[in-house]
């Protein structure tokens, strides 16, 4: 019975921590035996609902010192639970994890999450290129695969594209209840038949709130709505910078900054529009997916991985990046869709999410890639969909 220990920095909140949950419960569903390392956090509360043994140590540390004592304390854990492949999904983690696994002659892989900052200095790109030494290497979009490509010359034969996975349960038009949307649409004090317009996720300036408040200023349209749904997390700044410019543009009153939402499902199905502003590419982006999931219309840059998870001219529009005009234009051609135009939109979307981007589906596909390394499985085929 094949055994797989995940390791990873900590098991507080995150993509990362998410996959790593979903993936340890696909391994005890398959019949095998999952093992994670960290150093802890609320999250593991989810492993221990499902049995699976946790192991806290400091694998966050950046220290080399520390890093250097992780060899041997991974390397007793492979000892004692008998694991049969190592999984690294961060680099201090991965660079005692290497060690480790290969201490003890066992495969290696890795999940290369995002682009990581390079900086001025080449330490910083060999630290980053941990995550490219894997017997497999697992990228979350081809995005970061051409990134691996270009930045670190990776041998492309050992990568494997498994894009991140939605829980299409929660996701799942059909599952949001009347009550919850009533809810939602009295905390923000939504008007009846306002078009609304969400851009959700952190305020920090690359997310784009800025050039979402341009576009609404363009699109001249008083009767819309526009959530930002984020949290601050201390860029306090930031906030009043983003108000001050919605007032002088005169959007003031259409525009609603939202701390937080416990229920980004019914939050979606409040939304005629979803909007990913980012200036910088994003890895994955797991806003386009979840819009895309919840049935809803969805407009997103076109850089990074967006062109791969967007169906542009079916589940939405595909735009320059900060382009502000470009962007009114689309959310004007958005805000017009007649109710036949929005149910097949919705019905494309929701389809599309199910069929390639379940969680499902990457759990499914990450077993695989074990089964390359532990079974001489034929390859894993990459290629999903047509380059963008």
């Amino acid at each position: 019975m094949p055994v797989i220990l995940q390791v990873l920095p900590e098991l507080v909140t995150g993509g990362v921590e998410r996959g790593t949950i979903d993936v340890a419960q696909a391994i005890v569903e398959a019949g095998w035996r999952a093992v994670v390392v960290s150093a802890g956090g609320p999250m593991t509360r989810d492993l221990e609902r499902l049995g699976v043994p946790h192991v806290c140590l400091p694998v966050n540390s950046k220290n080399p010192a520390v890093m250097a004592l992780n060899v041997w304390r991974l390397a007793r854990v492979i000892r004692e639970h008998g694991v049969s492949l190592v999984h690294a999904r961060s680099r201090a983690p991965a660079w005692s994890a290497h060690a480790a696994a290969r201490k003890a002659g066992i495969p290696f892989v890795t999940t290369f999450h995002g682009t990581y900052t390079l900086g001025p200095l080449a330490v910083k790109r060999e630290y980053n290129r941990i995550m490219t030494r894997g017997d497999r290497v697992i990228a979350i979009s081809r995005f970061i695969v051409r990134h691996m490509r270009e930045t670190y010359g990776i041998d492309e034969r050992v990568v494997r594209v498994i894009h991140r996975g939605i829980d299409t349960r929660s996701f799942d038009p059909d599952a949001v209840r009347p009550e919850r949307l009533i809810r939602l649409a009295e905390r923000w004090r939504l008007p009846d038949g306002a078009p609304v317009i969400m851009l959700p996720g952190r305020l920090t300036r690359w997310k784009g709130q800025a050039v979402l408040i341009e576009a609404l200023a363009r699109l001249g349209n008083p009767q819309v709505r526009c959530l930002l749904v984020g949290s601050d997390q201390g860029r306090v700044a930031y906030r009043a910078e983003l108000e001050s410019l919605a007032l002088s543009r005169g959007v003031g009153g259409q525009v609603h900054i939202i701390d937080d939402c416990d229920d980004m499902p019914a939050a979606y199905m409040l939304t005629d529009v979803v909007v990913s502003a980012s200036t910088d590419p994003e890895a994955f982006g797991r806003v386009v997916a979840e819009a895309q999931a919840m049935g809803r219309a969805v407009i997103a840059p076109n850089h990074g991985a967006a062109p791969e998870i967007l169906k542009s001219g079916a589940t939405g529009w595909l735009v320059p990046p900060g382009d502000p005009e470009a962007l009114a234009a689309a959310l004007r051609q958005a805000l017009r869709m007649d109710a036949e135009t929005r149910r097949a939109v919705a019905e494309e979307a929701i389809d599309h999410m199910r069929t390639l981007f379940s969680k499902e589906t990457m759990t499914e596909r990450t077993l695989y890639v074990y089964k390359e390394l532990l079974f001489g499985a034929p390859p894993l085929e990459t290629v999903l969909l047509p380059d963008p």
